[in-house]
């Protein structure tokens, strides 16, 4: 299973700070959260999406057991 870590407004939606979920494709995972938390897919526009500490930009990208998937908000500073 994958484990999904939320940060910010994601772990306000789904209302835990992480999950485990099976999904083989990051599409995948991300049309289950879709379903599972209404409002979830409004935050994906402007996600950070990040696979294992590295960022994910691939939707395809296969997703194997174990695998830690973070969303998190933009970062700004100033």
């Amino acid at each position: 299973m994958v484990r999904v870590k939320f940060f910010a407004n994601f772990r306000e939606v789904a209302g835990t700070n992480d999950l485990e979920i099976e999904a083989k494709t990051l599409e995948e995972l991300l049309e289950n959260l879709k379903l599972r938390y209404p409002g979830m897919e409004k935050l994906y526009s402007y996600a950070i999406i990040m696979v294992n500490g590295r960022q994910a930009k691939d939707t395809n990208l296969r997703l194997e057991s174990e695998d830690v998937v973070a969303l998190l908000p933009p970062v700004s500073g100033g």
